[in-house]
């Protein structure tokens, strides 16, 4: 006896004769979070059709970026990060800590279109009811580093309920750099006056030492 394929659902047998069992097994991943359903017919001569309702549950809700580290060129500019989730809501925020001065812009792209920081995803229903979809956000304008230190700060992501994920963005450290301008005058022939000092600037962002 064929199986029987209806969309996400596999029947062992498309029918058969007296008393039997029919398995019905799901074939794809429901990654919404919404169950769904498919209505199975079952019919015979003489007989009234009787149609039985197989449910398939719905993905816990969740979020989750491609990568858990993000990285940023010494010279700055912008990065993308993304990720998928099946959230109605889409929360980005800051972590506490981090030396690495960026802004969160007030808007993401989620499934195509673009929605506010922490508003529901426009759709009806949203599209993380029936499906995962892919979204992501662009930080703009990152300052060059001029430190000779990596700098870090975290985005964390929350899904209208569920579990938040984070992602670890890292800015390559800047050149070492050491400017030293000519001193500022000439010292006396005669060490014991007053005025027996010169100075000289220094400019850097590393250590240094003088021989």
């Amino acid at each position: 006896m064929a199986q029987l394929v209806k969309s996400w659902l596999t029947l062992d047998k498309n029918g058969g004769s007296g008393d039997s069992t029919v398995t019905a097994s799901a074939t794809e991943n429901n990654t919404g979070r919404n169950a769904r359903t498919i209505n199975v017919t079952f019919t015979a001569a003489n007989c009234p059709d009787v149609v039985r309702t197989v449910t398939q549950a719905g993905k816990p809700e969740f979020v989750e970026f491609d990568n858990a580290i993000a990285s940023v060129a010494k010279a700055g500019g912008d990065v993308i990060i993304t990720g998928r989730s099946n959230s109605s809501k889409l929360t980005f925020d800051l972590g506490n800590g981090g030396d690495l001065d960026i802004t969160l812009p007030a808007s993401y792209t989620a499934a195509g279109v673009s929605v506010n920081n922490g508003t529901t995803i426009p759709g009806d229903p949203d599209p993380g009811a029936t499906s995962d979809f892919a979204f992501s956000i662009t930080i703009s304008n990152i300052s060059e580093n001029t430190t000779v230190a990596a700098l870090t700060k975290q985005l964390i992501v929350s899904p209208n309920s569920g579990t938040p994920a984070t992602c670890n963005i890292s800015q390559a450290a800047g050149d070492p750099t050491l400017s030293v301008g000519n001193p500022s005058g000439t010292l006396p022939w005669n060490a014991g006056t007053g005025s027996n000092t010169v100075t000289i600037e220094v400019t850097s962002n590393t250590t240094w030492s003088i021989s």
